[in-house]
């Protein structure tokens, strides 16, 4: 028996399959989908068995067995290893980063080197121990800088022989537990009262019962030295065993109903469990304004799939919406739920993988990577917050959750659901076209009226004297709610606390020295920071270019706003949410419960508190810079506008209390402000999508970006400028070509970015013609400092 592997090694001549030997050991275990250790180029590294056949590609003889097995249960389903494929062809990805992103990190296997000491030599004493460096990776961590360098040296010579193994770890938690395997003969123990307290304790218990070692200790009331001795006599014994990590371990989730459906909730939900009864393959975009009560649309459609015998998943943007979104289905569905998001440790993701794996589960809420859950019977699909920027992965493989999403429905022939107020335009542009199905609900469940919306024009307010952050309207109604003891949400979309800092006098602004950007103000540290590759520095007190003092800070930060909240009103209490305040663990949820106890009057925070909060107290809710998108070089910066300040805005009065809103900006007069002032999402989108037909950017046109960097500018520049000759030449007449032009940020950590764009309507040649471009420059890629990347489905233009 033959399999054909795909080799952990991410470089275009090894992307495909190779064929190994299956050992005969092996050849009732060994099933498409496992991962097995293989000897490739010299070494052993991990790989994915994709078919099993016995027809090889050359002599038989020269086939290298399969060194290892890892796996029993294939941790990729047949299924999924069908979508690496087409994940693969579309994003241009290597097969292997497609295969890995499946699966949990702690199932990624790592590379070591072994150092063997072929010939004494005195430079080398005391570094070997009998004459073996068991593993590179730990040596370097500890070791001089010079004896790293000795060592090297001493392989070039063939003092040293390396030998390189590939470790996979075991990602299941252990621990230590005692069973209870031979009933004690209280004879023995008449001389030892401990001994026969615990022995009296174990005969009230059955033979086989397991205990952890304080849990014994504990219920009988001995030490552990007692449960040793009688561990050395036979009665107990002593093992591991694996444990589950379960992150909501200690939590109860009040046990919900369904809730009775409005009109429009039952309208909506009819075509789906139409879709679902018969088997058919349909993507429904649900549309409903903030607070219609998509959320229950979804639990309901998820109850009628799991009683099918189904199973679910359910995606949610990004981390923000996690705690409430799962308290939602775990109220709902119970144990059924697994939860998959990025505040997990590795151990709980692998947990939780594992639960869906080996069908302990049935419904399964995440982000984006939740995607590839492995489920083998799917019911639904659910993309909750369809237009979010999140569900495109930004590195290889660049992949779309929803454009997966909808390729494994079609494969178990079942609906999908993307539901927003605010849908992307491609997919609102679909859905007029037919491609999917237009599901509308524009009214709020309990027949709350959607907030009004106030315009504050901060340029009249600069020209009546008000300096402040905030207008003389939003500091009135924030007085006022905290009189009624209300609660307030305010939007700043910046982290830090100034966003640059500026000379008066000659205009100079502090600038990363490795990236094209200015430096943000930090205040907890009083640091400058580069966000993007983490340089910092300290503030200068004189400007660096004339000298002269005066250096003032520009822009306005989270940190700021909250030193002059606590200026303007003392008495209020602040919750503040940002990167810098929820880094920790858990933090992101116990600041979103005190907020609900109501231990705080005002939530300030960037875009991670605009979306999913449902709080019946909140009756205000302020944003501060509504411009802060809308000037970005983003042909969606306008969309992304209106979503966020849509999305914001859905946070007041939902409940009981009538909500408010204030929209504090520069250019009120914008058809993406003074849309969201009156929750017409259709207005909008007739307006933007004039603006992108007059510029020929999606959803008229599909477009891919061709992304080039190296440290020598006039490289990065040679390089671009051939690639878009190359595709002039090898595209149709129809396809536009822009380029070579520099990124909006034309150099990150000392590498020069340029790029080349391509616009087009059908050009069903593209993925051919861009996979040889890249392969004509993998010499050049691998003997050089050349990076050279192919984005088919842009969502980050800068």
């Amino acid at each position: 028996m033959i399999a054909s592997v795909i080799v952990d090694v991410a470089a275009r001549q090894t992307d495909r399959m190779f064929d190994y030997l299956v050992p005969n050991e092996l050849a009732d275990t060994i099933v498409p989908g496992v991962r097995v250790h293989v000897p490739f180029a010299n070494r052993n590294v991990q790989g994915f068995v994709m078919k099993l056949h016995n027809e090889p590609q050359i002599a038989i003889e020269k086939l290298k067995p399969i060194s290892d097995q890892l796996d029993l249960t294939p941790p990729v389903t047949e299924e999924l290893l069908l979508l690496s494929e087409a994940i693969k062809e579309e994003t241009l990805s290597y097969h292997i980063s497609v295969l890995k992103a499946m699966l949990p990190a702690a199932m990624r296997a790592s590379y070591d080197k072994e150092l063997y000491l072929e010939e004494e030599d005195p430079e080398l004493t005391g570094l070997f121990v009998d004459g073996v460096i068991a593993s590179w990776n730990e040596f370097t961590k500890q070791a001089p800088e010079n004896d790293i360098q000795l060592i090297t040296r001493h392989i070039r010579k063939g003092t040293i022989r390396v030998s390189p193994i590939v470790t996979t770890k075991d990602a299941r938690k252990k621990q230590l537990q005692v069973t209870y395997v031979q009933e004690p003969d209280l004879t023995q123990f008449s001389q030892a009262k401990k001994q026969l307290l615990l022995s009296e304790y174990l005969l009230t218990c059955e033979i086989g019962t397991s205990f952890t070692l304080k849990g014994l200790a504990e219920e009988a009331n001995v030490t552990t030295a007692v449960i040793n001795q009688l561990v050395d006599k036979g009665v107990l014994k002593k093992d591991y065993a694996t444990v589950g990590r379960d992150p909501y371990a200690g939590r109860t989730f009040k046990s919900s109903v369904p809730m009775a459906l409005t009109e429009e909730q039952q309208e909506s939900i009819r075509p789906i469990e139409e879709a679902f009864q018969t088997n058919k393959h349909e993507t429904f975009l649900l549309h409903g304004v903030t607070g219609s009560g998509k959320t229950e649309i979804y639990l309901q459609s998820i109850e009628q799939v799991l009683d099918k015998g189904k199973e679910a998943i359910v995606l949610v943007p990004e981390i923000s919406l996690t705690p409430q979104m799962v308290t939602r289905f775990k109220s709902r569905f119970g144990s059924r739920v697994a939860v998959l998001h990025s505040a997990l440790s590795k151990g709980e993701k692998y947990d939780e993988w594992r639960k869906i794996r080996e069908g302990k589960v049935d419904v399964v809420v995440g982000a984006r990577s939740a995607v590839f859950a492995p489920f083998t019977n799917l019911g639904i699909i659910i993309i909750d917050e369809e237009h979010e920027m999140s569900y495109k992965q930004e590195e290889a493989p660049r992949y779309h959750a929803r454009d997966v999403a909808i390729k494994r429905a079609s494969y178990y022939n079942c609906p999908v659901i993307l539901g927003s107020a605010t849908p992307s335009l491609e997919s609102f542009a679909r859905a007029k076209k037919g491609v999917y199905t237009l599901l509308s609900m524009q009214e709020r469940v309990n027949q709350t009226a959607m907030p009004p919306v106030h315009v504050i024009d901060m340029r009249e307010e600069l020209q009546n004297g008000n300096r402040s952050m905030f207008s003389t309207s939003v500091l009135e109604a924030m007085q006022d709610r905290l009189a009624k003891k209300e609660q307030m949400v305010l939007l700043l979309n910046r982290r830090g606390y100034s966003t640059f800092i500026m000379c008066r006098d000659c205009g100079y602004v502090a600038e990363c020295p490795h990236c094209d950007i200015s430096l943000t103000y930090h205040r907890n540290d009083q640091s400058l920071q580069c966000h993007y590759c983490g340089h910092r520095e300290t503030i200068p007190t004189v400007c660096p270019s004339c000298q002269s003092d005066s250096i003032r800070f520009f822009g306005t930060g989270t940190q700021k706003v909250e030193q002059e909240l606590a200026k303007e009103l003392p008495d209020a209490r602040v919750i503040r949410m940002d990167v810098d305040t929820t880094r920790r663990k858990g933090s992101h949820e116990k600041l979103l419960q005190s907020f609900e106890k109501g231990e705080a009057d005002i939530l300030l925070g960037t875009q991670m508190i605009a979306k999913g909060l449902d709080f019946p107290n909140i009756t205000l809710v302020g944003v501060l810079a509504a411009d802060s998108m809308l000037h970005l070089p983003d042909f969606r910066s306008a969309e992304r506008s209106f979503q966020l300040l849509t999305q914001v805005a859905g946070r007041a009065g939902r409940h009981d209390k009538q909500g408010e809103v204030f929209v504090q900006t520069y250019t009120p007069d914008h058809y993406s402000v003074q849309d969201v002032k009156t929750h017409n999402f259709l207005s909008f989108y007739e307006k933007e999508m004039k603006m992108r037909q007059l510029a020929g950017y999606p959803p008229y046109y599909f477009l891919a970006v061709v992304h080039v960097s190296h440290a020598d500018l006039n490289k990065a520049v040679e390089v671009t400028t051939n690639i878009a000759s190359y595709l002039r030449r090898s595209l149709s007449d129809s396809a536009k070509i822009y380029g070579p032009s520099a990124s909006p940020i034309p150099r990150i950590k000392d590498r020069y970015r340029y790029q080349c764009m391509i616009k087009y309507k059908i050009e069903p040649n593209l993925h051919h013609v861009l996979q040889e471009l890249i392969e004509s420059y993998q010499k050049e890629i691998m003997k050089t400092d050349l990076q050279l990347h192919v984005d088919t489905n842009p969502y980050m233009m800068l």
